[in-house]
């Protein structure tokens, strides 16, 4: 078996005190029947397989590996052999120990427990490909926005996002991209949120019907914008530190312009994250009604995405320096998923080697959002529909941040790394039977920001 990898993603140091060594045994339970349903997609992803400790501990090891902030270690602690073998590591903090078991007893993150009361919170992903242990600093992702400097511009941030995001109701499975509620993806942590809507030429602003291209959300009633903008607003009105981004894009059947959904309105350029705290940010998919177009100095109304690059692997849209976009979604077969991927860690590989300041002098303001869809789809293939493809894609995604992102020369592209953000990431399927692991990995990045603080 291979040494284990620790690779400490917080900012605080650690130290790697105790190794224990126990017999365990394979576990199954809920992943089970979603391995089914995807073909063994988690499998083959190297996401941590799962066992249960077996018995007492048959070898203990003191020893010390300091761990720096946002440092890798390598170790020559043997990683455990999968399904057979448990290990247990005990780590310390200011005086505090931690500890964790790997595998754990389900394929997703694991909480450190906290032996004496320690006042920090810390998840651990572990994965068997790689035998790498990566630790990231555990948040209240309902507030994660709060533990940030209002300084930063929003594009420094590191933002999970939903692609087709009220999506969730009983539709087309081809249709449906997301398993949770708004709300319930606000609850966890997603701040951008990839909306479509159906505009008619005698329908009010209140009347904005929630859309996928042509057909609606949901089969059992037309669901509207308005009643998705109520969820929203009560949330912020209970986390007033928290900002998200609205991509709003005109589709369906309606005979409506895009100069009719332009009555939302927003300052256009990229705000720093105090200026945004409690509001809506408009990333407008749609062209400005003329009236609009001379407000703010002759910058018209929100961030004008409006010619959107299509089925793109890298993509500049918008004004100077607005957004890079990789949105490559036509899956012609499904071992297009493999290309998918690739791109996906590709656009996060560039969005780590930018560098922001909190205070930009003139002129270094507009570093671009990096915004990276890992959704994709065939609406004439079921291999390719959107819950099929996140459940390779999602996976695929949470191994390459624990195993390589915000390490220099270990993306598909060998480039440098600078704050190694995540960028927006855009994804379907998260938060399936409670599984937010994904939304996790990109929230955990932020913790990067601290360390300029």
């Amino acid at each position: 078996m291979a040494d284990l990898t620790i690779r400490n993603l917080t900012a605080t140091p650690l130290e790697l005190e105790i190794v224990e060594r126990f017999d365990g045994k394979p576990t199954s339970g809920g992943e089970h029947r979603i391995k089914g349903k995807v073909s063994g997609v988690f499998k083959r992803s190297n996401v941590a397989q799962h066992a249960r400790i077996k018995g007492e501990s048959r070898d203990r090891r003191e020893l010390s590996i300091p761990l720096g902030r946002f440092e890798t270690r390598s170790t020559d602690v043997q990683a455990p052999e999968p399904g057979r073998e448990v290990v247990r590591l005990t780590f310390e903090f200011d005086g505090h120990k931690y500890q964790v078991d790997v595998p754990g007893e389900s394929r997703r993150s694991l909480v450190m427990k906290k032996l004496d009361g320690g006042p920090h919170e810390y998840t651990v992903v572990y994965v068997t490909n790689g035998a790498c242990v990566s630790i990231y600093s555990s948040t209240h992702l309902s507030s994660w926005m709060k533990e940030l400097r209002d300084e930063w511009p929003l594009t420094a941030l590191s933002i999970p996002g939903t692609h087709n995001s009220p999506t969730c109701h009983v539709a087309l499975p081809s249709v449906r991209c997301q398993a949770a509620s708004i709300r319930e993806q606000l609850d966890n942590g997603v701040r951008f949120f990839d909306v479509r809507v159906q505009v008619n030429s005698d329908d009010k602003k209140s009347d904005l019907i929630l859309v996928h291209s042509a057909f609606p959300i949901s089969l059992t009633g037309t669901k509207y914008f308005h009643d998705m903008l109520d969820d929203i607003y009560s949330f912020l009105d209970a986390n007033p530190s928290e900002t998200l981004i609205m991509s709003i894009k005109r589709e369906g059947t309606g005979k409506g312009t895009d100069q009719q959904l332009s009555k939302w309105w927003t300052d256009p350029r990229i705000p720093r994250l105090g200026e945004a705290r409690g509001r809506i940010v408009l990333f407008r998919r749609h062209a400005n009604d003329d009236s609009l177009n001379a407000e703010y100095g002759g910058r018209g109304y929100g961030l004008d995405c409006s010619s959107w690059p299509d089925n793109c692997e890298d993509a500049p849209t918008g004004g100077p320096g607005l957004a890079r976009v990789q949105d490559f979604y036509e899956m012609d077969q499904s071992h297009n998923i493999g290309k998918k991927i690739e791109l996906a860690r590709a656009h996060l590989e560039r969005a780590a080697e930018r560098v922001c300041a909190a205070h930009p002098s003139p002129g270094d303001e507009h570093k671009p959002f990096f915004v990276n869809f890992l959704s994709a789809s065939n609406f004439f293939n079921a291999n390719c529909w959107p819950e099929k493809i996140a459940a390779k894609v999602n996976p695929a995604i949470i191994e390459y941040m624990a195993l390589r992102h915000g390490e220099a020369g270990k993306g598909p592209h060998g480039l440098p790394v600078g704050d190694g953000s995540a960028g927006v990431v855009v994804t379907d399927w998260v938060g399936l039977d409670g599984d937010w692991d994904l939304i996790r990995c990109i929230v955990g990045w932020n913790a990067r920001l601290q360390l300029k603080e």
